[in-house]
């Protein structure tokens, strides 16, 4: 059985040879395995990764770099150090000389170029490095002092009991467990300093009883606390007030400034709170006629906007009337719009199977040329035949009725010949037309469609010669939907001559019969990005099932279904979409839910 790490782990942590460093980053295993008849495994040594040096402080088992450096009680035999480092080996390996070095000591050795075993100067070789289970539990049951002795702990225990000892030792150094603290001191310390040492530990406001953080304790008693005694700012006789009390304090102070409650008015005085009582006494009759003067203009004002308003009131059944005559008309000019939509859609349609029946049209036109060179040919043949025959006849005389019998039947057999070729010439092109699409055809529901010659067919799409190119068929597995793609290179309907209009076409299929109908498979339309960025362009849609164009076809092929602005000819032309005159253009069709037929 493969000796996995999660093995290793999980025998480490059986046996407690498992510790953390500070970090809580690094984990260092120590594991070993045994076989089905119980005889001791050796692992092949794996590459130590680079760690940076920590100090000996961090609550870490194994050292990171080289062996341990703990003050053993008796001196370590020798067979116990690295040959590298001369400490005592962690995670001993022993090479094929037999020799043993620390687990980072010969990572090191072996990370250079031809690496040699120091003491005895024999090649090393990673495959032949082991490591030496025995030797590790050895060492891991040889006595030490606790890595805290320098604090004054006296304790002894194995190396494999370091790590319980010290999350109990009380002269281990530990962090201060609150946050902000950055302190470290001993175990045994930490309720001192946690009491009156810390300046984050808990404090508690003597006037509000509010519980803080020390350090923030005086900035809240200076600005914030309710209970905290403050002096009046208008120096009254009352020398300490709660800051709580303060604002309603302002408001009975005998020496606070207030304004005249009639400012508003017009009235300017400002003085003490018992100055503002004599004046109010004896300045009843200004402030009536402050008043007075406010309520003449204010009236004055109201009468403005009374007869503003009755002039607009006097505009608004006009206003009315215009309106609705507007809602009117925008409602017609709805419906009228409604209407030209839906005769654009219908003309739209109606140059769809137009242009099929064009592109039919051009098919047989091209068939009928070439029968027509055939012809032409046989023709020619015909009239070289009837020469000789002239000559011949002129060379013997008259003209008798076998001769015109033998002309007869040549004639007829090169008749009959002529109609053998035509059909034979049908039938080659038939099997030309279905090996090119067989070469070319795709069974997973992906065509990749290279059109060469873009400028031309291009420049023939203006000048309304070739309108639409169709792809080669693909389909969706070797048994499902038929289709195909199709392309305007100057533009249909609304795209015509600013874009490149690009239609995806269901056609008639083997296979039609099993196939679930509608098509309801989701269609992406794409053209590709022939440049280092690969910023292809690209829609999906997803077919209407009450549409003609996905149902099952009665004909060769359905109304095409797509995309008539799919991408400006300004973006197809001035970007990396064209190169060596060629585009190529990806259709994707979903294939992920389809059942098998």
């Amino acid at each position: 059985m493969p000796f996995t790490e999660a093995d290793s782990v999980h025998i480490a942590q059986k046996n407690g040879f498992v510790g953390l460093d500070g970090d809580k980053d690094l984990i260092h295993v120590m594991s070993s395995g045994r076989n089905g008849d119980g005889r001791e495994l050796q692992v092949p040594l794996q590459r130590a990764p680079s760690l940076v040096q920590r100090p000996w402080s961090e609550p870490g088992f194994l050292p990171l770099q080289a062996g341990f450096r703990d003050r053993f009680v008796l001196q370590p035999e020798p067979k116990y150090c690295c040959q590298a480092c001369r400490l005592v080996l962690c995670n001993p390996r022993q090479t094929e000389c037999g020799h043993r070095f620390c687990e980072t000591c010969i990572a090191d050795l072996l990370s250079g170029t031809h690496p040699v075993c120091p003491a005895d100067m024999e090649p090393l070789f990673e495959d032949k490095i082991f490591r030496d289970v025995c030797c590790n539990r050895e060492i891991m049951a040889l006595k030490v002092y606790c890595r805290s002795e320098k604090n004054g702990c006296r304790e002894q225990m194995s190396l494999q009991q370091v790590m319980d000892h010290l999350t109990v030792c009380p002269y281990f150094e530990v962090p201060c467990p609150l946050g902000k603290c950055k302190e470290r001191m001993m175990r045994k310390d930490m309720p001192d300093h946690l009491s009156w040492k810390c300046r984050h530990r808990e404090a508690t406001c003597e006037f509000c009883k509010h519980k803080m953080a020390q350090t923030d304790l005086q900035k809240h008693k200076e600005t914030v606390c309710p209970a905290f005694p403050v002096a009046c700012p208008n120096s009254c006789t009352y020398s300490s007030i709660l800051r709580s009390e303060l604002q309603r304090h302002q408001q009975d102070c005998p020496k606070a400034q207030v304004i005249c409650t009639f400012h508003r008015y017009g009235c300017t005085f400002k003085g003490l709170t018992q100055e503002m009582k004599e004046h109010d006494s004896t300045c009843v009759s200004e402030h009536l006629r402050l008043m007075l003067a406010k309520n003449t203009t204010l009236e004055a004002k109201v009468e403005d906007v009374k007869s503003d308003l009755q002039e607009r009131y006097k505009v608004l059944p006009g206003l009315n009337a215009r309106l609705i005559e507007v809602e009117t008309q925008h409602e017609e000019m709805r419906e009228k719009n409604r209407q030209v939509e839906q005769k654009l859609v219908n003309m739209q349609k109606q140059l769809s199977s137009h242009s099929e029946k064009l592109m039919e049209l051009e098919m047989e036109l091209r068939s009928l040329r070439s029968v027509r060179e055939d012809v032409e040919t046989l023709r020619g043949v015909v009239e070289s035949i009837r020469t000789r025959i002239t000559a011949l006849e002129g060379g013997r005389g008259p003209p008798n009725s076998g001769t015109h019998a033998l002309a007869g039947s040549l004639e007829t057999q090169l008749g009959r010949h002529d109609d053998m070729l035509s059909v034979h010439e049908i039938r080659l092109a038939d099997m030309d037309l279905r090996f090119q699409v067989l070469e070319t055809a795709s069974f997973n529901g992906t065509l990749i469609w290279k059109i060469r010659d873009y400028k031309r067919r291009k420049q023939e799409a203006v000048a309304s010669k070739t309108l639409s190119l169709y792809s080669q068929p693909f389909y969706t597995g070797y048994f499902g939907y038929k289709m195909c793609a199709r392309v305007y290179l100057n533009g249909d309907g609304m795209g015509k001559g600013t874009h490149l209009s690009l239609f995806f076409v269901v056609m008639r299929g083997e296979y039609d019969a099993l196939l679930t109908w509608p098509f309801k498979q989701k269609v992406t339309l794409m053209l590709m990005d022939q440049g280092p960025a690969r910023k292809h362009l690209g829609d999906a849609f997803k077919p209407d099932p009450n549409s003609s164009s996905f149902r099952r076809p009665t004909g060769d092929m359905n109304i095409a279904s797509g995309c008539p602005l799919f991408v400006a000819q300004t973006v197809l032309e001035n970007g990396s979409y064209i190169k060596d005159d060629t585009i190529f253009i990806k259709v994707t069709v979903d294939t992920s839910d389809l059942p098998d037929p």
